[in-house]
């Protein structure tokens, strides 16, 4: 595949770019011996153009929160048998993991790479995500939840719903611990408004059934909510679907999970508001928002 001049000039000017950090961070270790790390930040964005001769992509992503903002740039397959699933205009997400030490950033690549929106027109994938969006009315999914009782999306009805996907097991703390951790700071505040707070609930569904039992996750719950075995999960539900309706959920939330090494499970993120009425009301595909900006579209929400 030949790239447009255009295209091979960014990718060259890149290059050079990477080359330098490289070059850097060989004298650093030459000198102190710098500790790497390796930071993860989730990704999204649209396939420009496929470089199979160096296993890479050329992707125009939005901004990647606490490292650079949206630009269009070449990065690296982690799995370069991936490049046959991808195309141009495909929209993906994906986790940018980059190596870091005192010289810089270095050795960026793409892993957990999902197609969530298919631009070939002769190719149909054997799974069609939906992408939720303000106004879409959300199906009635059945779960099981911490306190192994059956609940449904629709009994919230009449209540403004926060809700996002998480697993238990889950290594990365940018991930679903972070998550975790900011229903737990919005459950704390909503909690100050009486009124608010009968009129709200969240909710945090894993995608694990099979690991997160209705006791696991009621562990994991009373441990984020602070109050341990004495949590009675009144305003925050901690729940699971079945193995057999999990999939249909993953397709309409937007949500792409594939197994990882020991067990682990690479994914994609997805987070909504939930109105009264059932339709949504805002949607968070990155772990970028901030507790203040949703805790203030569940009051707006509520006041609709």
């Amino acid at each position: 595949m030949r790239l447009r001049p255009t295209l091979l000039a960014l990718v060259a000017a890149i290059t050079l770019i990477l080359g330098g950090f490289v070059a850097g961070c060989h004298r650093s270790a030459n000198k102190s011996f710098a500790a790497v790390t390796t930071k993860r930040y989730p990704i999204r964005g649209v396939v420009v153009e496929l470089v199979p001769a160096n296993s890479s992509i050329v992707l125009k992503h939005e901004s990647v929160p606490g490292f650079m903002e949206a630009m269009t740039m070449a990065y690296r397959l982690n799995d370069p048998s991936v490049m046959s699933e991808l195309h141009p205009g495909d929209k993906i997400t994906a986790t940018l993991a980059v190596d870091e030490d005192s010289a810089g950033p270095t050795n960026m690549r793409l892993t957990d790479i999902v197609v969530i929106a298919q631009a070939r027109p002769d190719y149909k994938p054997t799974v069609q995500y939906h992408e939720p969006a303000p106004g879409d009315a959300v199906p009635d999914f059945a779960l099981l939840n911490q306190s192994d009782k059956k609940i449904s999306l629709k009994q919230f009805r009449g209540k403004v719903l926060l809700m996002t996907f998480i697993y238990t097991r889950c290594p990365l703390a940018d991930y679903c611990p972070r998550l975790s951790r900011n229903f737990a700071e919005i459950d704390k505040s909503l909690s100050g408004d009486a009124a608010v707070y009968a009129k709200t609930h969240l909710l945090s569904i894993s995608f694990d059934p099979t690991y997160d039992t209705p006791k696991v996750l009621r562990s994991y719950g009373g441990a984020y909510t602070g109050r341990y075995t004495q949590e009675s999960f009144t305003h925050w539900d901690f729940a699971a679907p079945s193995a057999e309706e999990m999939p249909k959920m993953e397709q309409f939330f937007g949500l792409g999970v594939t197994p990882g090494d020991g067990g682990t499970l690479q994914h994609s993120l997805s987070t909504l508001v939930i109105g009264k009425d059932g339709k949504v009301v805002a949607f968070y595909p990155t772990n970028d928002w901030t507790t203040t900006d949703v805790i203030a579209q569940i009051r707006k929400a509520v006041e609709a």
